[in-house]
């Protein structure tokens, strides 16, 4: 399997070293022995390098760090924290609709499709791009790290004044990767479990937005999804 073969053009010269070292060789190797296991893994293939699809390197403007995919049927599509129209809404999410609208009054829709964040310059990014259904954190430490670090890398040393936004010890884990030419928004993760020590009331939306504005670029519609 050549894992880099379905990553956009524009985010290969980024990607290119990376692609070849031993650690994302292995992870291939990993996926192709799982899949002619036929072993059922989320996203479908064609969707695992979907959050970059949206967004070249240069028109990055916020970066919203997850995990790795939803395992459950029909849930994940290749965007973080999203799920595709007519999937019900799960809790994290929720809670993430109910931050923007104390934020900054939007009101939620009805669907967890954040496309249209991903189209205005939102890399919508998980740390581990695939999963085995139904066993949450199953292909971390497989070798995606390889590859997503060295995304957060690129970005932090190519670009300047992108929005980092690390929700959860997880992802806060990769700040050590992103210098101090960036806007680094941290909080506990929006899940049930942990969202009311402090998610609910962060206030990242607006921070992040300010932040943007100050620095000459575009604000993202949040209510435009």
């Amino acid at each position: 399997m050549n894992l880099c073969a379905s990553i956009p053009s524009y985010w290969l010269p980024a990607l290119s070293e990376v692609c070849h070292s031993r650690d994302v060789l292995k992870l291939a190797e990993f996926l192709q022995q799982e899949l002619s296991a036929e072993k059922l893994i989320y996203p479908a293939q064609h969707d695992w390098f979907r959050a970059l699809d949206y967004v070249a390197p240069e028109q990055v403007k916020v970066v919203i760090l997850g995990q790795d995919p939803y395992h459950g049927a029909g849930e994940a599509h290749g965007l973080s924290f999203s799920v595709p129209f007519g999937v019900k809404i799960p809790p994290s999410l929720r809670n993430i609709w109910q931050e923007l609208a104390r934020d900054l009054g939007i009101n939620p829709p009805q669907h967890g499709n954040l496309t249209g964040w991903a189209e205005q310059g939102v890399l919508l990014l998980n740390t581990s791009l695939t999963v085995e259904a139904d066993k949450a954190g199953s292909h971390a430490k497989k070798g995606w790290e390889a590859l997503t670090d060295a995304i957060i890398l690129y970005l932090a040393q190519s670009q300047s004044h992108v929005v980092f936004m690390l929700w959860g010890a997880h992802a806060q884990k990769k700040a050590h990767l992103i210098g101090d030419k960036h806007c680094v928004l941290s909080s506990v993760h929006p899940s049930p479990l942990s969202a009311y020590r402090g998610f609910i009331g962060c206030g990242h939306f607006s921070t992040a937005n300010t932040y943007l504005q100050q620095n000459g670029k575009k604000e993202i519609d949040w209510g435009n999804v």
